[in-house]
């Protein structure tokens, strides 16, 4: 016997479930998440206008960057930098963020550090790998 998958506010009659459940699906995971996600993602190098954008970056620490595609879930706790916005301040996301066709959402679990420093505005040679090894 198949079980059936149920949302929150299903249980309701239909014409009834918006009065009764509101706010039903709010906090839920619906959508591409985490590998699925990552799957589809597109790097820095393949989205010209970031390609440009990321001046002082090579062609292969660009192939490096991920980033989500529209419809993503961010993942609840992990930390993410949007490149789309001037300050490119880190984040940690909440269960109902979603990546919209204007965010260049990069998540930290996915790329090196001295990369991501560099992403965030990091300067020290040290963070950034370009320190001399003397």
């Amino acid at each position: 016997m198949e079980e059936k998958q149920s949302h929150a506010g299903e249980q309701h009659p239909e014409e009834w479930r918006q009065d009764l459940s509101p706010d039903a699906n709010a906090g839920q995971n619906y959508g591409t998440t985490g590998d699925d996600a990552l799957l589809e993602a597109a790097t820095a190098y393949d989205i010209k206008d970031l390609h440009n954008a990321l001046d002082g970056f090579t062609g292969d620490e660009l192939k490096r960057i991920l980033v989500l595609p529209a419809g993503s879930r961010l993942q609840q706790g992990a930390t993410y930098v949007d490149l789309s916005t001037p300050d490119r301040r880190e984040f940690k996301a909440m269960g109902n963020v979603e990546a919209g066709p204007g965010n260049w959402f990069v998540p930290k679990s996915e790329i090196d550090y001295q990369v991501w420093n560099r992403l965030i505005g990091v300067t020290n040679p040290e963070r950034t790998g370009e320190a001399d090894e003397a």
